[in-house]
């Protein structure tokens, strides 16, 4: 069983370490941006989502604990949006540590934040799946995460 227990400034340190190469990285693997300039391009969308790091205003960036193994095994960050008029929860980040994956860590970290979702008054929780991310979908899937947009891109071979 896991709790979620709000991120240190420590650890917070080495999330932004690790999120802003894993998120420049997907946006070039998805096909979004140019390899070049991509690291600068995602530290400066961190920057501005998170200028004041875990004290960020409407920003929840919390450490995945395992209470049985005392430690830490990754991290989770959502955020207070309005969507349609109705405030919900956008989840931003979801990190399980390599050495703890395929464990149900992040169906447990997922179920362990419906009730700050809940306290906080919000009416939904989102997310954004890049389309390469199999895994993801399925286990946003198997959590009762429903599709609620989808793009989609043919790429032609230049004549």
């Amino acid at each position: 069983m896991v709790e979620l227990r709000p991120m240190t400034d420590a650890e917070y340190a080495d999330f932004l370490a690790f999120a802003v190469a894993d998120y420049a990285n997907e946006h070039v693997q998805a096909g979004d941006w140019a390899a070049e300039g991509a690291l600068e391009r995602s530290a400066a969308e961190f920057a501005d989502l998170l200028p004041n790091g875990v004290a960020s205003p409407g920003h929840h960036l919390f450490t995945i604990y395992d209470s049985a193994l005392q430690t830490g095994v990754g991290m989770l960050w959502f955020a207070v949006r309005e969507s349609a008029g109705k405030r919900v929860a956008f989840v931003y980040n979801l990190i399980v540590d390599e050495q703890y994956r395929r464990r149900g860590y992040a169906s447990q970290a997922f179920l362990a934040m419906e009730p700050y979702v809940r306290a906080l008054g919000l009416h939904a929780i989102r997310l954004h799946v890049f389309g390469h991310n199999q895994a993801a979908q399925a286990l946003y899937a198997k959590l009762g995460y429903e599709v609620t947009n989808v793009l989609m891109q043919k790429t032609l071979d230049p004549r």
